[in-house]
């Protein structure tokens, strides 16, 4: 897919673009004011989620949204239900797109990927609309947690950006969660069943132990906004060894290490009961929120809020449960929030897309470019 996005942006007329052995694409649409301008990047992602197939995607396509719950054709079972999906009140009348309910639709990211080629198209096709040094950046590995892990930001050449990677149509993301990876391993000792008694140390009913008694005031299924969360997520093992990652998410960096503590407090009451057991725990940084380093210049996200505005819609400044590669890019000293996409329930068979929603993302970034020549003079 980066390879086609090579080929798509030359015959677009794109005069810059290159892919690297990382497989990052980056491409530059020059300026066609004199004015002195920022030049302004556009991020997006062309990986899917893991945690359901995006392979032979069958795209339903819904002319008309005429309001009520969505069944699935692929599986009955699947169902986008209205009562869950109160973005679904702003697609009435509207076109969307899901998948059949088998896989995912794969709009997170390639939703964000077709408004950026979309806009460049309409800014080559339309040079009367005035812009500055315009740079394009397509990523792998962002829903792995490393989209930016061989970025070049010094290459990529862009003073702002902004990541094609939102959500709901005109909600807003300058702030996402805080986040660390925990990897708890727990070795035990394997033997057969059957010559087991006072023996055998059952690694899985360790680790279970532990999962067990994570708050479940703390799990993702019972938090939103501002919450933070425990997150076990992936776990592996037998007799003799069993590992559980666990998501560690806060909007407050210091609140990270409260979360350790709780984890390190249950590994403390479960290590006791199964004495002979080993149990490690590892801590490792994933991103951090980004609104810190945002707010440093405002320019970048007054100038994407008032964009929105001009596009017809109310902006809703949004926190992201979750991360994009602009937090990296931000820590690592490019400026980058988040636009939405127009889409919902990512990471899921119900996973749906609104193309009004799209639209209205090309047309806040052709209005976003315009207010940095306007502010620039």
């Amino acid at each position: 897919m980066l390879n086609l996005l090579v080929k798509e942006l030359k015959n677009l007329g794109v005069p810059q673009v290159s892919i690297d052995e990382h497989g990052y694409v980056m491409a530059t649409l020059p300026a066609n004011v004199s004015t002195k301008v920022p030049a302004i990047g556009f991020v997006a992602h062309v990986d899917t989620s893991p945690e359901v197939s995006g392979a032979n995607v069958i795209p339903q396509i819904i002319k008309e949204y005429k309001g009520g719950d969505i069944i699935l054709p692929g599986d009955s079972n699947i169902v986008i239900r209205e009562s869950e999906n109160p973005a679904l009140k702003t697609a009435l009348g509207k076109m969307i797109v899901t998948s059949d309910g088998t896989t995912l639709l794969g709009a997170d990211d390639k939703a964000g990927i077709a408004i950026t080629m979309t806009a460049l198209q309409q800014l080559i096709a339309n040079p009367k609309i005035p812009h500055g040094e315009i740079k394009v950046g397509f990523t792998p590995d962002e829903e792995v947690g490393a989209g930016t892990k061989f970025f070049d930001i010094k290459k990529f050449g862009a003073q702002f950006a902004y990541t094609l990677d939102g959500d709901t149509t005109g909600e807003l993301n300058k702030e996402t969660f805080s986040a660390n990876l925990c990897l708890i391993t727990v070795h035990g000792r394997d033997i057969h069943p059957g010559s087991a008694k006072n023996i055998m140390i059952n690694s899985v009913r360790v680790i279970s132990e532990i999962i067990a008694r994570l708050p479940k005031h703390q799990a993702p299924e019972t938090t939103e906004g501002y919450e933070p969360y425990i997150h076990p997520y992936v776990l592996e093992g037998g007799v003799g060894k069993s590992t559980v990652k666990l998501l560690f998410r806060d909007f407050q960096t210091s609140g990270l290490d409260d979360l350790k503590k709780i984890v390190e407090k249950v590994v403390a009451e479960v290590q006791p009961l199964y004495p002979k057991a080993k149990i490690e725990i590892l801590i490792n940084e994933q991103y951090r929120n980004m609104r810190e380093e945002l707010e440093k210049d405002t320019r970048v996200i007054d100038y994407l809020y008032e964009a929105t505005k001009r596009s017809g819609l109310r902006p809703l400044w949004t926190p992201i449960r979750g991360g994009t590669d602009g937090s990296r890019l931000t820590a690592d000293g490019l400026p980058t929030p988040n636009i939405f996409t127009g889409g919902a329930n990512y990471h899921s068979c119900t996973e749906w897309v609104n193309v009004w929603g799209m639209e209205k993302a090309v047309e806040t970034i052709l209005n976003l470019v315009q207010i940095w020549v306007e502010k620039s003079k």
